[in-house]
């Protein structure tokens, strides 16, 4: 909470000329009642020289967030900020700062780090081109064509440097003319385990539609080509009152209400994990390069009596780092969603998204994560049912300056004025000091992270804004109003 209690009666005399000249109270005097009060009856903001000329930077902080309290965009909304000082282990400024928070994709600060740390930097996903069966002196392959995935969420996307479907096709087609191959007398088998089958259910609360934007969970290898996919809006019926449109998924047939749709009736995406769709492009590759396949596309998701198979051709997806840097930078939510489910999948061998939020979850715990107010529904920060509070994601950026990976984990934040989700803030002060993550859904306006000061130190953030009035806009100018101070610390 803010504190005014070490520089009040300096500012009530230095100042005293000019606050005499205001129509506002002329002195403010502390009380036994003081540190219960919200807010603070002082005057008009003073002019930046004379503010500067009195108050020292900490004090700038403290006093715009107590104006903020009363601030017409603010006043009513629930929120709460704290400036961390990593060296010290002290708080510099805070407000509200252990109150439980609707996070937004701050969230994915938690997911990508857990990813980083139990993966590693290094960590890529595997898709192989495997065969079955032999090759006659014809260079007829009397056997199947395996495509073998491993859930890499950046497939045929170009996301993070990742290949697209033609560059992968291409590949393989080449490894198929290494080994003499020109005509598959078999099927083309996708096989992967790690995203097998339909999600069973979907984080809860999640936000499908936000401001135009949508969320489609990952994880599927049905033969569905994803860049023809439909999320279906239809009207509610007459006794869902309160309940207009829901949508329906082709992946996970299950229905999601919402109160607002603002699209055209049709809402068209790609799913990030899709061999399904790399197996049909490539088998379509084949004929048109005169390379005929008698069977066709299936998955094949287990196998009690695997056949023998030769590997023609393996691709890499980008290193882990490189998708936590492209899920930071654009606010990925598909990647992010998968990120949870592949440390999900590799600690407890278990696809499933609650395998992800119960292994993020015991991580965070065993690093000494504050899990007083979490709530971690999601990898992304879809979910309102997500909670946060300020201090404890402050305390956490903290911890992970002694991390060996902290220095690529910090590289992969927006920065102010300059890339990603934070390029249009920070634009004049700041701009270029403050790396932090965004988080936006209806009425929620979220950042944490950290910011260099003029001084050349480090400090650590977090400010989480529920339940505004006004416009996202609005909610930026005053969340870097009460930030740009704090650079001068």
């Amino acid at each position: 909470m803010v504190n005014f209690r070490k520089y009040i009666s300096s500012v009530a005399v230095l100042a005293s000329g000019f606050f005499l000249a205001q129509s506002t109270v002329s002195t403010v005097l502390y009380s036994q009642t003081y540190d219960n009060q919200k807010s603070l009856n002082l005057p008009s903001p003073i002019t930046s020289v004379v503010e500067k000329a009195i108050l020292s930077p900490k004090e700038l902080v403290d006093i715009n967030v107590n104006t903020m309290m009363t601030d017409p965009v603010l006043k009513n909304a629930n929120w709460g900020f704290v400036v961390y000082d990593p060296k010290t282990k002290k708080v510099i400024s805070s407000y509200n700062e252990n109150t439980p928070l609707v996070p937004a994709s701050t969230t994915k600060l938690l997911t990508t780090e857990t990813a980083m740390s139990l993966l590693g930097e290094n960590y890529r996903w595997m898709t192989q081109l495997e065969y079955s069966g032999s090759i006659d002196e014809n260079g007829v392959l009397n056997g199947n064509l395996y495509i073998v995935g491993s859930g890499d969420p950046s497939l045929g996307t170009n996301k993070a440097g990742a290949w697209s479907y033609r560059d992968i096709v291409s590949d393989f087609v080449g490894g198929l003319s290494r080994e003499g191959i020109k005509k598959v007398n078999g099927d083309i088998i996708i096989q992967t385990a790690l995203f097998k089958g339909n999600i069973s259910k979907l984080p809860e609360n999640v936000v499908w539609l936000e401001n135009n934007n949508y969320y489609l969970p990952v994880g599927s290898t049905r033969e569905i080509n994803p860049a023809n996919e439909k999320l279906i809006v239809k009207k509610g019926n007459n006794f869902s009152g309160d309940k207009k449109f829901f949508y329906i998924s082709p992946y996970n047939q299950q229905m999601v209400y919402a109160d607002k749709y603002d699209g055209d009736g049709i809402l068209t995406t790609k799913l990030p994990d899709a061999p399904a769709y790399l197996a049909n492009t490539f088998r379509t590759t084949l004929v048109k390069s005169g390379i005929a396949v008698t069977g066709k596309v299936t998955p094949k998701m287990t196998d009690a009596n695997p056949e023998n198979r030769k590997l023609v051709s393996a691709y890499k997806s980008p290193t882990l780092s490189d998708i936590i840097y492209y899920t930071n930078q654009h606010s990925d939510n598909g990647l992010a969603e998968a990120l949870l489910k592949t440390v999900g999948f590799q600690n407890l061998g278990d696809q499933t998204a609650e395998s992800g939020r119960r292994v993020v979850t015991e991580h965070l715990k065993s690093e000494g994560f504050d899990m007083m107010g979490l709530n971690y529904m999601d990898g992304s920060g879809l979910s309102r049912s997500n909670n946060v509070t300020p201090i404890a994601q402050a305390k956490f950026l903290t911890s992970l300056m002694d991390e060996k990976y902290y220095k690529t984990y910090f590289n992969s934040l927006p920065v102010g004025g300059q890339s990603g989700t934070l390029k249009r803030m920070f634009i004049g002060t700041g701009n270029g000091q403050v790396f932090a993550k965004t988080g936006t859904l209806n009425k929620v306006k979220t950042l944490a992270g950290y910011m260099k000061t003029n001084s050349g130190k480090t400090l650590v953030f977090s400010l989480m804004v529920n339940n505004y009035a006004g416009s996202v806009d609005m909610v930026k100018k005053r969340m870097e109003k009460i930030l740009e101070p704090a650079l001068d610390l």
